[in-house]
């Protein structure tokens, strides 16, 4: 009978080696301990070149190597800090809090969890100023489009024609409407904000049920079979794409 040989020496000195960085870690960390430099300035100097050039000086890193991690300076350390803020979104999802909640508790639960974890309300308040300029709207909404990804993949969407773009374009809106809404409530526990993020749900919940009541009705059989199977060509994009345009599939941190 052939027996397995035990690792030793070099072998064993080779599996106890932890794994090696890549260089997509390398400019992770970087961007992290950027942001993480940046947050106490932003409160004064917004999203700004300022603001980056003081983060390179206080986190430690490199400059050629924070260039590399955000080479548009400013625009991508906002970037790096709104992505940071859904992966905290994610990691409150797998720490549990779902089960047993109706499909639209789950969406309004998460869409909370993402406001709860976005920070300090004026760096939050900076962010939304600095994607409000022209220069930058097209990221700040692809920014947003992302997070509203991020959600309905969490919740297990699976759709990959036009309701794909439907149920994230109708959560970007219900996400912005409550984050503005967020930044100027003064109740106790954001209460107000719970209350108007709710009745957003309620809506967007009242629309898929139109929806769903046009799938049995004659007319709407009679468009989908004639003009509208143009809609039978949409399919949700695959891979990377623009980032000026919804559906875009922001990098990783």
């Amino acid at each position: 009978m052939s027996t397995i040989a035990e690792p030793k020496g070099k072998e064993l000195e080779e599996r106890a080696k932890p794994p090696q960085k890549t260089e997509f870690d390398h400019l992770s960390e970087a961007r992290q301990r950027l942001v993480a430099a940046a947050l106490p300035h932003v409160v004064f100097d917004g999203w700004s070149e300022a603001t980056f050039a003081v983060a390179l000086a206080d986190s430690g890193v490199d400059p050629a190597l924070g260039h590399l991690a955000c080479p548009r300076g400013a625009l991508d350390l906002a970037l790096a800090n709104h992505r940071q803020g859904d992966r905290a979104m994610l990691r409150r999802i797998d720490s549990g809090g779902l089960a047993g909640l109706r499909y639209s508790k789950k969406v309004a639960a998460l869409v909370r969890f993402r406001l709860e974890v976005a920070g300090d309300r004026e760096v939050v308040r900076r962010g939304v100023t600095y994607f409000a300029m022209p220069a930058h709207a097209a990221e700040g909404t692809a920014a947003i489009w992302q997070t509203a990804d991020e959600i309905w993949k969490a919740l297990g969407d699976t759709s990959d024609d036009l309701n794909w773009y439907s149920k994230r374009a109708i959560l970007s809106a219900v996400y912005t409407s409550t984050l503005l809404f967020w930044l100027g409530d003064q109740s106790e526990n954001h209460q107000q904000t719970w209350e108007f993020l709710d009745r957003r749900i309620a809506n967007v919940m009242q629309f898929e049920k139109f929806k769903s009541g046009l799938k049995g009705n004659a007319l709407f059989k009679g468009f989908m079979k004639g003009p509208g199977r143009i809609f039978d060509k949409v399919h949700a994009p695959t891979g990377v794409g623009r980032p000026d345009l919804p559906g875009y599939v922001a990098p990783k941190d």
